[in-house]
């Protein structure tokens, strides 16, 4: 029986504790705060895989943010430390597509007669739900679309 993403975020901040890896535990704790906010937020509806995805989607978000914050402001050593706290949770989220794997899926939904920028954009971010960044769907639309 596979395991929820939660369970297993929660299986490793034991193991972090366990391991005394300081930057993971930090880290998973944070996530699993944020996780508790959200389901409180839900009404205490049970939260889903896809509800968990788009949490670490946004706390990934933030992290990159502040990282670029950070080395626009010449301090490097917590710019590191938000980019380690982003690989961690990087590892939640499933495998991103490359341009070219995007691309096809995006000829695809054109040539299904979504010619205009706002269905294709629409079709392209169900179907390329968290596996592509949605910049880079939107630079492939318009360039397909020679907008």
């Amino acid at each position: 029986m596979d395991i929820s993403l939660e369970e297993k975020i929660e299986q490793d901040l034991k193991s972090a504790l366990k391991e005394k890896d300081e930057i993971r535990l930090q880290t998973l704790r944070l996530l699993r705060s944020a996780l508790k906010n959200f389901f409180i937020e839900k009404k205490h509806q049970a939260l889903s895989d896809n509800d968990v995805l788009a949490l670490i989607r946004k706390e990934l978000k933030k992290r990159q943010d502040s990282m670029a914050a950070y080395q626009q402001a010449n301090r490097a050593d917590l710019a590191q430390k938000e980019k380690q706290e982003a690989e961690i949770l990087q590892a939640y989220l499933p495998a991103m597509l490359s341009e070219e794997e995007a691309s096809k899926i995006i000829d695809q939904i054109i040539s299904e007669g979504k010619n205009d920028f706002g269905p294709a954009m629409k079709e392209a971010m169900v179907r390329l739900q968290g596996r592509a960044e949605g910049s880079l769907v939107q630079r492939l639309i318009k360039e397909k679309l020679d907008l």
